[in-house]
């Protein structure tokens, strides 16, 4: 479901909501909670968490996991477009996309981003000004899994400490999620769209970010890693003219974020029809 739930609601919308938040982020929530949804008292919260969020899965398929945290991390068949030149979606999500601007940055609302902040790579930064920006915020509801976009060499894998605020939209319009939240980036060199930068943000107080894989060749649609106990971002960074979204999602996306599912074609290699 894409509605902002009432407790993130309350944590962003109003001074004592956030000033509660700021307690939680500075405890140890995130230990606690990670200990109890990978026990086996959490198995309880597995069919709540389905029904509540339209999973559509047999009461005995859900009696079989014996955590949420067996539950959460699932797997599942997915159907991939293997089109060379076409841009697949990494994950099942809620997309948004926004361009870099000559200071390799761009803004969502009251936020401000800067590449070299994102990335802590100023040179780096500096390759994608002008590029595209594609947001994939994934929800409770979706696939919590994702894959490549492209055949490529990915390189080393780079973790970076940082806050777990929510990703929710009224998240973002209020503090640089994605700039503060703790978060691991690596470098595709991709055989049809460039250097591409993947950047998986972790979410509200767990964070778990699962990529087991670094400096290896990899293939289109296979599986990169996962979310770990909770929702959150994946953000990929194009350089200026190496994508082009297809005209009817650039429509869609004029009204707000568009759905998409792993390993649907939503985009073309530049200059591909």
């Amino acid at each position: 479901m894409s509605g902002t739930s009432p407790v993130v609601d309350f944590l962003y919308g109003n001074a004592l909501g956030r000033l509660i938040l700021k307690a939680i982020l500075a405890s140890h929530a995130d230990k606690i909670a990670v200990a109890f949804l990978s026990s086996r008292l959490s198995k309880g919260q597995v069919k709540r968490y389905a029904k509540r969020n339209g999973i559509e899965m047999s009461d005995e398929e859900l009696d079989k996991f014996r955590t949420f945290r067996e539950f959460f991390g699932r797997a599942r068949e997915n159907e991939v477009d293997l089109t060379p030149e076409r841009l697949i979606s990494p994950c099942d999500s809620r997309l948004s996309v926004f361009r870099l601007d000559e200071n390799a940055g761009f803004d969502i609302k009251k936020a401000r981003y800067a590449l070299s902040d994102l990335f802590q790579d100023a040179e780096l930064a500096k390759e994608f000004q002008g590029g595209d920006v594609l947001i994939f915020r994934l929800c409770p509801s979706d696939y919590h899994h994702y894959c490549y976009i492209d055949d490529a060499f990915q390189g080393p894998n780079h973790m970076i400490p940082g806050k777990l605020h929510s990703v929710q939209p009224i998240c973002c319009e209020t503090y640089p999620v994605y700039a503060l939240n703790r978060r691991c980036w690596t470098l595709l060199e991709t055989e049809h769209f460039g250097r591409v930068v993947q950047t998986e943000v972790g979410a509200l107080v767990v964070g778990g970010i699962v990529n087991p894989k670094e400096n290896v060749r990899v293939k289109r649609g296979e599986e990169k890693g996962r979310f770990d106990l909770a929702g959150s971002t994946i953000v990929l960074f194009f350089q200026k003219d190496k994508i082009r979204l297809r005209p009817e999602l650039v429509e869609k996306l004029k009204d707000g974020e568009v759905q998409v599912k792993y390993g649907e074609w939503i985009g073309n290699q530049y200059g591909a029809e």
